[in-house]
């Protein structure tokens, strides 16, 4: 049982409303931000088990009962070489469903359980229907999962698999948003990029990167950026970290999109507040072809507030990361291969000195076809 509190709040409105309440935006439309007391002792959580549950203060639940686990999270840093260069790689990839997504899905879903909910709608591009579906599955939750006609077909079988409703929605990333944005008009809305339960959920990857660094902040943290629940989630908690007085400073955040969606990298490029819509081109990196990024202004504020940039890599660099990596041993989708590519440029440009981590964001079963 968790004695912390917290509440929901708009950023915009300053609006705020309870945490037992089944909401996902402010009355004025929207997004919404978490508040939340609790944190965590480094020598109580060294003793627990080491899932990400283990940093139970720091998670927005009330009540023990309610979590949805499935043993998720402390998955490996590895200490590898790219560029000549020793990098830490964040195995995200081993998760239960194949991707980091699991991170959000598990307390997002544990809250729903705890909020009584019976059915959630979720739109993806793959991995985080996957994730959804099968922690609803868990939950005994129906949901709905809207995802783009043109989604792998191995994401599809998965969604599937779990037992969830599939809504194939013809057109853009975009359309099926707006989608499943009707659809949560009557359901409550587990997104990963409007529900902020889902972002708390995600932070626990910079908790974890700390504990394996031997409590300390890496210089650099290089992502692949779609809608930034990763990034987002790793700024919370690194924020946590440094408010805590467990470190004293933030780590670069530095977004890799790729150059044929690239709205982030645009604004930030031109030191605006909030990307603008764009005609996208297609991209084998298909978990950030986001053209239109639900929280693109809170994204492009973190990165700025933590000193670092944006990194677009082409098609032909992904393509080349994604078969390098394979012949490895890493068998990763191309978002991940994406988010290497970044790495490498960003290598490129730094001392050898710095600490840099990265991640392998969803497993290659993901996308097994197309490279």
């Amino acid at each position: 049982m968790s004695t912390n509190s917290g509440h929901l709040y708009d950023p915009l409105s300053a609006a705020a409303y309870p945490l037992d309440a089944p909401r996902w935006r402010s009355d004025s439309g929207g997004l919404l931000s978490l508040a939340w007391n609790g944190s965590w002792g480094p020598d109580v959580v060294k003793s627990r088990t080491a899932t990400l549950w283990r940093y139970r203060e720091a998670l927005p639940l009330a009540n023990d009962a309610n979590i949805i686990s499935m043993g998720e999270g402390f998955t490996p840093l590895l200490a590898t070489s790219r560029q000549n260069r020793k990098v830490w790689i964040k195995q995200e990839q081993l998760f239960p469903t194949g991707s980091y997504k699991d991170r959000g899905a598990s307390v997002l879903i544990s809250k729903a359980k705890e909020l009584g909910i019976r059915q959630v709608v979720q739109d993806s591009s793959g991995n985080a229907g996957c994730a959804i579906a099968a922690y609803c599955a868990r939950a005994g939750i129906a949901c709905d999962i809207y995802v783009p006609e043109k989604t792998s077909p191995a994401k599809l079988a998965q969604i599937r698999s779990y037992g969830a409703r599939l809504v194939l929605v013809p057109g853009t990333r975009e359309q099926t948003a707006l989608a499943a944005l009707e659809a949560a008009r009557n359901t409550y809305y587990a997104s990963h990029c409007w529900n902020p339960f889902f972002l708390h959920g995600t932070k626990t990857f910079a908790y974890e990167i700390w504990e394996q660094l031997g409590g300390k902040a890496p210089h650099a943290l290089v992502l692949p950026v779609g809608n930034g629940t990763l990034l987002l989630g790793a700024f919370i908690g690194f924020t946590d970290l440094l408010q805590w007085g467990y470190v004293d400073r933030l780590p670069r955040l530095i977004g890799v999109q790729s150059a044929n969606c690239a709205p982030l990298a645009q604004a930030f490029a031109r030191e605006v507040e909030a990307p603008w819509p764009i005609e996208k081109q297609d991209t084998i990196a298909e978990g950030i072809a986001i053209a239109e990024p639900v929280r693109g202004r809170e994204i492009l504020q973190a990165v700025a507030s933590s000193g670092g940039h944006f990194i677009t890599v082409s098609e032909e660099e992904i393509a080349t990361v994604w078969r390098e990596l394979a012949l490895q041993g890493f068998y990763v989708e191309p978002t991940a291969a994406a988010g290497i590519a970044g790495l490498d440029r960003y290598l490129n440009k730094t001392p050898e000195s710095e600490i840099i981590v990265s991640a392998f964001t969803g497993h290659g079963l993901k996308s097994p076809t197309g490279h």
